[in-house]
């Protein structure tokens, strides 16, 4: 190990594999990593160095030399760490030789979705869903081409970004009523009733994207929002 902190990789990146690294290369990548988390899930917390080492039962050279990425933590230290943190121990290592997974749509290829009003001229499509704990996002490119059909209103976990594409609609949101043409954007809390009400302008279309937040640690996949 160096003697000197080391600089720790963009937490987004992904890393070069261990093939043809010496093991000391490999152990500073990896304490780098280590180091990143601790100290950016420290600041999130608002947990000082000699409150982590209160925590975690260590010394406060020892939290120093993991938050500087001068030590390597036994399997132990790392259990604490991500206890006293409130984390997974998964966590720690993010970022480490770590493949991302991405979806890509091609126009027109996206799927269709059965919602109320389907046959009277609405089309939902999902533009793209991740799995497991990843899914913490819904985008939708929503059209509709008929006013004849009621409108239901609907009610969903997570916040929802409407943004205008073309048309015109009025929008409601709880009491309120919000007129809507290309170009404008309604952010909403998806727990209080909201949908189109009247099309003043048709064809309408507009992008839907609800987006989910978990503690940390609670990798579980939201319920799928209707528009």
């Amino acid at each position: 190990m160096s003697s000197g902190p080391v600089r720790p990789p963009d937490p987004g990146a992904r890393l070069d594999g261990v093939a043809g690294r010496s093991d000391e290369e490999v152990v500073a990548e990896l304490a780098a990593v280590i180091a990143h988390r601790v100290r950016s899930r420290s600041k999130e917390l608002g947990i000082s160095s000699s409150e982590l080492a209160r925590r975690t039962r260590l010394s406060r050279a020892m939290v120093s030399k993991i938050e500087n990425a001068q030590g390597s933590p036994s399997l132990l230290t790392l259990a604490r760490l991500a206890e006293a943190l409130e984390m997974p121990v998964t966590s720690l290592f993010r970022g480490l030789d770590e493949e991302r997974d991405a979806l890509y749509t091609k126009a027109g290829a996206a799927p269709e979705l059965a919602r109320p009003g389907t046959r009277s001229g609405h089309r939902y499509q999902l533009l793209g869903s991740m799995r497991g704990p990843a899914k913490r996002m819904e985008p939708m490119l929503v059209t509709l081409t008929s006013e004849e059909e009621v409108f239901p209103l609907y009610q969903h976990p997570g916040t929802e970004l409407i943004y205008m594409l073309d048309g015109e609609m009025e929008y409601g949101y709880g009491g309120a009523t919000y007129a809507m043409a290309p170009g404008d954007a309604l952010q909403l809390d998806g727990e209080v009733p909201h949908g189109p009400v009247k099309l003043p302008v048709l064809p309408v279309r507009f992008l839907s994207v609800t987006t989910y937040g978990a503690p940390p640690g609670e990798d579980q996949p939201p319920r799928t929002a209707g528009h």
